[in-house]
């Protein structure tokens, strides 16, 4: 039994990057008072939020969440945009961006906050960064668009072409704050993909240069890259086991609901429904990719993993796998796309007589993936129709690896 766990270690823990910072004070709401938020007090309201800001009437965390989660930031008002910073020590904080060309203009100093208010000509196309007393250039944390230069997080003031969104500091009761990052392609929007480990998805920056997402997105596919935290073995498992320290695990049910009942209305509400819904993850966020969609069953047209962590469950509790799950629920009317690299470790096999193949250090979680792939056909699944199997001989389990590959799913996914 130690042979098992101790080999899987790595293959956990590799997708895991820390979680997001809750970010700059103040108490987080929930998600539906987030969303409630923003239909009680629509974009048009936002200024007032921003005059009770100035009049110290409404907390600068709190308004500066309020109005992300709303019309977003910078908040467009008299033909002017509003640009505010939290005073967090490193201020006085100055604006520049393409609008002054890139030259540093004074922000004004308010009980907790900078901010300032310009006319910013050609606003789709404008950039800007904060700067700090040191001289130093930041994003904008709180800004609802974005994208990466050779510095960086670059803030962008509004878009219409290809570009990625922002929504700060989601919390649901139980769960850690986090945030969400959208890919909003070009043009009309027809299939939304919901995909764990979001810190990784589009950030150049991100471990192994991460998914490279921005690139391989689909046209008409909206992604929605939703962040860990560091309680991701726990929020991305659905039952408890023990990889060697104790048990952990097994919150995978509030974390699906999460997903299902605030993230999806919420993008629904601003991006619009979609005619095809999938859900996409590696590693422990293939796994818990696999159980959303189990969990919800008629509300994914489409689940991918990649590199699973399948064998979860048997490792030491001997608990319900998915794999066993999925055999005991029969065929479903979703499309199935599960896939590994590494390699058999010599040939697949069940060296302790739970039903679960053995997979060790070596095998990019091969066997167990390639045993459920297996158990789908046995169910009347149809490769090439509503089950895919890839194998990439001897690749790592890694953002690099994912990245190469990722395009295998999206197609499939785009393609329905």
């Amino acid at each position: 039994m130690m042979r098992r766990w101790t080999a899987v270690l790595p293959a956990l823990v590799l997708a895991c990057s820390s979680g997001n910072s809750p970010g700059e004070g103040g108490e987080t709401p929930d998600a539906g008072d987030l969303t409630d938020g923003a239909v009680t007090r629509p974009s048009e309201g936002d200024a007032d939020i921003f005059e009770d800001m100035l009049a110290g009437e409404v907390a600068p965390a709190d308004g500066l969440r309020q109005i992300a989660w709303s019309g977003g930031w910078p908040l467009e008002r008299g033909g002017k945009f509003v640009f505010v910073h939290l005073d967090d020590g490193g201020g006085p904080y100055r604006l520049a961006g393409d609008h002054n060309g890139w030259s540093p203009t004074t922000m004004n100093a308010a009980d907790g906050f900078y901010w300032t208010e310009v006319v910013v000509p050609g606003p789709a196309s404008s950039h800007y960064k904060f700067v700090n007393a040191s001289d130093e250039y930041s994003a904008d944390r709180w800004a609802r668009r974005y994208g990466y230069d050779e510095f960086g997080e670059i803030s962008r003031v509004r878009a219409d072409d290809a570009h990625l969104e922002r929504w700060p500091e989601l919390r649901a009761d139980g769960l850690a704050t986090r945030d969400l990052r959208v890919w909003v392609p070009d043009g009309e929007i027809s299939h939304h993909l919901y995909v764990h480990d979001g810190q990784n998805l589009f950030d150049p920056g991100a471990m192994h240069g991460g998914w490279q997402l921005t690139s391989t997105a689909p046209a008409g596919t909206l992604v929605v890259g939703i962040d860990n935290t560091a309680d991701r073995m726990n929020e991305y498992t659905h039952v408890v086991d023990d990889i060697g320290e104790g048990d952990i695990g097994g919150s995978g049910d509030a974390y699906a609901d999460l997903v299902e009942l605030s993230i999806r209305p919420r993008i629904e509400a601003e991006y619009g429904t979609p005619t095809r819904v999938g859900v996409m993850g590696s590693s422990l966020g293939g796994l818990i990719s696999l159980h959303i969609a189990d969990r919800y069953p008629g509300s994914y047209d489409f689940v991918a993993s990649l590199s699973g962590t399948l064998g979860w469950g048997s490792f030491a509790n001997k608990s319900e796998t998915l794999i066993e799950r999925y055999q005991s629920a029969g065929k479903r009317d979703f499309v199935i796309y599960v896939d590994s690299g590494g390699n058999d470790g010599g040939g697949c096999f069940d060296g302790d007589a739970d039903g679960i193949n053995d997979d060790s250090g070596y095998t990019d979680n091969y066997c167990t993936n390639r045993q459920m792939a297996d158990v789908l056909a046995g169910l009347g699944y149809t490769y090439d129709t509503d089950l895919y199997h890839w194998h990439e001989l001897d690749a790592p389990h890694n953002e690099v690896a994912w990245a190469a590959r990722v395009f295998r799913p999206l197609g499939i996914f785009a393609a329905l």
